[in-house]
């Protein structure tokens, strides 16, 4: 009776798996058509066509998306640096640090939490265009770095509940070693929470790099283009859609997501666990 019970779970468990997954199957076999055969209802082609991917990928005049991913990598890696930097410091402030109305500045950091989007939006481009910074990546750094930007109070609440299951008799024995507050912070506290650090990491490259609206918005020149924007390129203004060559470089597209969740997938794991165990 278990046996039987164990395989009706598993054969339940494998046809959900292949319902939810057949749109990644029909975004696979629609890659490799032409725009001839997007309409016909078989799954794959009988014929792929492989040109899509060389295709596409040289499809813009002047620029491959070599260029657009070297672009894309320029303005996820140095808001990754920032964002870890200034979170990681603003976190351990609140966990470890006695300074006047502590409790205070971070419960308002918790209500923006709650301020949606696009509540700023406006304000902030018309600031960002008056300071020159249209069309560059600053929009998407500065912010970072000041523990802002896409995450960042969420990043700081996430660091704040580990740094604080660290045991304080730690800080006491580093101070009597002579170790300052940085020191504290750089030799005791950041080896601790690299799970926590590598949980920020992933979701901060896979918020960003998702994150259309915000390159739509500040970047208008196709030399700053993204991976992203460059998709949009297809598209033109007659409405005439090379479909097998926008759905293979969109399939291009998520590979580095892919490939950092699954490399990082163990500490992003031990991460989220930790974080619900101390938390």
């Amino acid at each position: 009776m278990k046996l039987y019970k164990r395989s009706f779970n598993h054969i339940s468990l494998l046809i959900v798996s292949l319902i939810m997954m057949y749109p990644i199957f029909w975004w696979l076999g629609a890659s490799l058509k032409t725009n001839e055969e997007m309409g016909s209802a078989n799954l794959f082609p009988k014929v792929p066509h492989w040109a899509n991917f060389s295709d596409g990928w040289v499809s813009t005049p002047n620029f491959t998306f070599t260029h657009f991913y070297l672009n894309t990598f320029e303005l996820i890696l140095g808001v990754l640096f920032t964002s870890i930097v200034a979170c990681s410091l603003v976190a351990f402030a609140f966990a470890r640090l006695d300074f006047p109305l502590r409790n205070l500045w971070f419960g308002i950091m918790l209500v923006t939490l709650m301020l949606p989007t696009q509540v700023t939006v406006v304000p902030q481009y018309v600031m960002f265009s008056k300071w020159g910074w249209i069309n560059t990546y600053l929009p998407f750094y500065i912010p970072h770095l000041l523990a802002g930007g896409i995450g960042g109070p969420f990043f700081i609440y996430l660091l704040v509940q580990f740094m604080r299951s660290v045991p304080k008799e730690l800080d006491e024995a580093a101070k009597i070693d002579g170790c300052s507050w940085f020191g504290i912070y750089w030799r005791i506290m950041l080896p601790l929470v690299k799970p926590a650090l590598v949980t920020v990491a992933i979701y901060c490259f896979l918020w960003n790099w998702d994150d259309f609206f915000g390159q739509m918005l500040y970047i208008n020149s196709i030399n700053h283009y993204t991976i992203n924007l460059a998709l949009k390129l297809f598209i033109d203004s007659q409405g005439s859609v090379p479909w097998g060559q926008l759905l293979a470089m969109s399939l291009c597209s998520i590979v580095p997501s892919v490939v950092i969740f699954f490399l990082a997938q163990r500490h992003f794991v031990e991460g989220m666990s930790a974080g619900a165990l101390k938390g």
